[in-house]
């Protein structure tokens, strides 16, 4: 069963996509903020992140940046969610070292775990 943590702020998306991840039986953990990842990290085996970018205490820019310094989870794919959709936005996920940029107006919460699931395979 592969682990993800799943780092938005949105209660609905937390529903949705926690119910939605669930049903593939994947273990799904959530944090609400930049403080909350870094105490999930020190308590789980992260095996995917999916992080919102507009987030309260730390943006989903600083949170990338910490977690690919941390060496054992600097190769663990991260999918970027948000609603920011410029082009600038999404070079600098992918700059960053995202593996995928999702923007949430673009995706049904299907066709987010689609992709989820794409992004998994190709990491087996």
């Amino acid at each position: 069963m592969k682990s993800i943590l799943l780092i938005e702020d949105d209660p609905f998306l937390i529903d949705i996509y926690s119910t939605k991840l669930k049903e593939l039986s994947f273990n799904v953990s959530v944090a609400n903020n930049g403080d909350e990842v870094f105490e999930k990290l020190e308590e789980e085996e992260i095996e995917l992140f999916i992080l919102d970018i507009v987030l309260p205490n730390l943006d989903g820019w600083t949170i990338l940046k910490k977690i690919k310094e941390i060496e054992r989870f600097e190769n663990i794919p991260v999918v970027i969610l948000s609603n920011l959709g410029q082009r600038t936005d999404v070079e600098k996920g992918l700059k960053l070292g995202a593996t995928k940029y999702l923007i949430k107006a673009h995706y049904t919460p299907s066709m987010v775990v689609e992709e989820i699931k794409k992004v998994l395979k190709k990491d087996e």
